[in-house]
């Protein structure tokens, strides 16, 4: 069968099976007030930042994210590996949201779910792209492609306004195919809510919004400029919605830690220890470039590149912890069916490239190499351990695998 058929016929499956998830739930998504978030990176904690924006507002949410699941304050673990799953999850999803009554679903959107119309018969109040950058390319094979299954949710979704990163290099790409009133969001001139007098300190950061003549100052506890910008897309959702600047200075400072999004890990150490979920060259990038502007001393990179995934990127992520980290400590990640040594390699081409091959070393064993790091900090170093974040198991040949980044962190920094 052509390709072209094929995809025709796996579209006219999905829509079936979709049409017919909403009605064994009721069409439950049908009169709900839905804000839609993707992009590449910062989605969970931007909704994290939304719901809690909500929440001090006094509004009942709910939220399905790569993280958690809420419903009216009910937090359950994410343990699917998967943000948006099935479309019967979808709808099951709307379902128990609608039967809490919640006033608000933050949703978490992902481009394969996008392309698959998994959130069928869901309408969208308020559209959210954080970024694009390399990734998923496995998939979509081209960025052209990857941005255009994004654009769908700012043009096939009935979004009333688009809320779009102005300082993003697709931002034009975006706003020619939104068919939602674009609000532009960064530092850039043309944004509509600016960002300004940024600043960055050990436990967070703070900025000045402005917005229709009026300013807000808000303060994050979330390390990073990175933060400083999904917290902006959060409160441009705030301004949106008329909601109270003290409730929405409240929602943003009272996200204290988020599972596997910078995540600090302490034991009582001299030096820090961070856990993120950064997977692709720009997330690593970004979570570098945070720690080397808080850092008092070196900062180490603990990382590796998934198996059966987007293989193009793996030297790039290379390139950018060889520019930025003092220290690599080159490992593995998920294995999947891959040999967990081509994946290695293939980093280890972009840290070549780079001229990092002085300063990394290669421990396949992700203990061993978390371990290691620990060993070699100093007093006020720092050290990212990055590519599994939240993720309670990992899959290492095919077979899923208990494993947490944090507890291992924890165990070791115990015994040093």
């Amino acid at each position: 069968m052509p390709a072209e058929l094929l995809r025709a016929v796996e579209k006219i499956y999905r829509k079936s099976r979709g049409l017919l998830w909403q009605a064994r739930y009721g069409f439950p998504a049908r009169g709900m007030h839905v804000i839609a978030v993707t992009g590449t990176n910062g989605k969970t904690t931007t909704i994290s930042y939304i719901n809690e924006i909500l929440k001090a507002a006094g509004y009942k949410t709910a939220v399905l994210n790569t993280v958690f699941y809420e419903v009216a304050g009910k937090k359950t673990p994410n343990t699917t590996h998967f943000t948006v799953d099935k479309q019967s999850i979808v709808q099951s999803f709307f379902a128990r949201a609608k039967r809490a009554k919640v006033d608000y679903v933050i949703l978490e959107v992902t481009s394969h779910a996008l392309d698959q119309d998994r959130i069928m018969g869901v309408k969208v109040d308020i559209a959210l792209i954080t970024n694009l950058t390399q990734d998923h390319l496995d998939y979509h094979k081209t960025m052209k492609n990857y941005a255009r299954a994004k654009s769908l949710l700012l043009r096939n979704y009935g979004a009333k306004y688009g809320l779009l990163n102005a300082d993003d290099e697709w931002f034009e790409y975006f706003r020619g195919r939104s068919s939602a009133k674009v609000v532009p969001y960064g530092k850039a001139q043309n944004a509509k809510i600016k960002i300004t007098e940024i600043k960055l300190n050990g436990s967070g950061a703070s900025a000045r919004l402005t917005y229709g003549g009026q300013k807000l100052d808000i303060a994050t506890r979330l390390p990073g400029e990175f933060n400083v910008y999904n917290a902006s897309a959060a409160v441009g959702v705030g301004f949106l919605l008329e909601i109270k600047p003290e409730d929405i200075k409240k929602g943003i400072y009272s996200l204290a830690e988020l599972s596997g999004r910078m995540e600090e890990i302490s034991a009582r150490q001299d030096f820090r220890v961070f856990v993120d979920f950064a997977i692709t060259p720009d997330a690593i990038e970004k979570a570098l470039t945070a720690l080397k502007k808080i850092s008092k001393g070196k900062v180490r990179v603990v990382f590796g590149a998934t198996g059966d995934r987007d293989r193009e990127k793996r030297p790039d992520m290379g390139r950018v912890a060889a520019k930025l980290a003092d220290a690599i400590y080159l490992t593995d990640d998920e294995t999947y069916t891959e040999d967990p040594q081509k994946i290695r390699e293939a980093v280890m081409s972009g840290i070549r490239g780079a001229k990092g091959a002085g300063k990394t070393k290669v421990i396949p064993d992700r203990k061993e190499a978390m371990k290691q790091a620990f060993m070699d900090a100093g007093k006020d170093d720092s050290v990212l351990i990055t590519g599994l974040g939240h993720e309670d198991s990992r899959n290492m040949g095919g077979r899923l695998v208990p494993w947490s980044d944090q507890k291992v962190a924890r165990e070791l920094l115990k015994n040093i």
